[in-house]
């Protein structure tokens, strides 16, 4: 199990005894994945596969859950979500139950019984040929040009960073010019806002790619013409209910590859700092065997 302390900024600690107890009702020994930072936690995470754990459990929230995906995507073993952060995307996606101690209990449940529910994962490849994997979206425009401000600052702390980052970043708004190819089809355009999704929300329940089913072997990918600043602050609010869509500059498509690029642009997935575009993202079907 790994599990992350400070997810919901540290206000879930106190689950920790009880998702324990509810994972050892599956009958086999469970053990914490000892990890003082996120490399340390991917790396556990991978010796932890390569011994032949019968499952992997990340207990925190979307950041937890990507670094448990890139030691079992592919991989003929068991991955269980014990939602328990500020964001929970893609468990809120797959299904997984929002409570986390009935989530560890369904956990326990699939693994006492056999069985397990295949979901698609996307692949990404950068220009360093690395390969790393996402579950829920990967944001990469104006979502993605806040985030890398915000990691930049060192004042103010928690959700007020993000706050002033949007504030700073609205004021300097220009379109980019994305390079944008679907299963080999040219759909470049100028704009303000792309995303891929294999589910349909991130930050936290923003429905950026409404539609996305991840069992369907396919990305959803939303793009918006160029916005101004009022535009933009009218089309946020929407994103919640994913009626942002209807909006006649929003552009949905559905493919099995997407390349992406553009200038200056760093990626994140599943909340998480990926590196620059440019990006090639394909869909890997019944890439992960969820528990639950």
């Amino acid at each position: 199990m790994l599990a992350n302390p400070l997810a919901g900024r540290g206000r879930r600690r106190d689950l920790l005894p009880g998702v324990l107890r509810r994972l050892a009702g599956a009958g086999r020994p469970v053990r914490l994945l000892a990890a003082h930072d996120r490399d340390e936690a991917e790396k556990a995470c991978h010796r932890a596969v390569a011994d032949g754990v019968a499952a992997l459990v990340a207990v925190g929230g979307d950041g937890t859950v990507h670094q448990g995906l890139q030691a079992v995507a592919g991989k003929p073993v068991g991955f269980g979500v014990v939602p328990a952060g500020t964001g929970n995307d893609f468990a809120a996606g797959t299904g997984v139950p929002e409570d986390p101690l009935r989530a560890a209990d369904a956990i326990a449940a699939a693994l006492r019984d056999g069985r397990d529910h295949r979901v698609d994962l996307a692949r990404m490849v950068g220009t360093d040929g690395e390969v790393r994997w996402f579950g829920a979206v990967l944001a990469a425009g104006f979502d993605a040009i806040v985030n890398e401000r915000a990691n930049r600052m060192r004042w103010p702390r928690g959700p007020r960073r993000y706050d002033l980052a949007i504030v700073l970043e609205t004021a300097r708004l220009r379109p980019r010019v994305y390079a944008l190819e679907l299963d080999g089809t040219d759909h470049s355009f100028e704009g303000t806002l792309v995303a891929v999704g294999n589910c349909a929300s991130y930050g936290g329940g923003m429905r950026i790619v409404p539609d996305a089913d991840p069992t369907d072997g396919l990305l959803d990918v939303v793009i918006a013409a160029p916005l101004g600043r009022a535009a933009l602050a009218r089309l946020k609010p929407r994103l919640r209910r994913g009626t942002h869509v209807t909006d006649p500059r929003v552009t949905t498509f559905r493919a099995r590859q997407v390349r992406l690029h553009a200038d200056g642009i760093i990626g994140y997935a599943d909340g998480e700092r990926i590196g620059p575009l440019p990006l090639e993202v394909s869909c890997a079907p019944g890439a992960v065997r969820l528990l639950r």
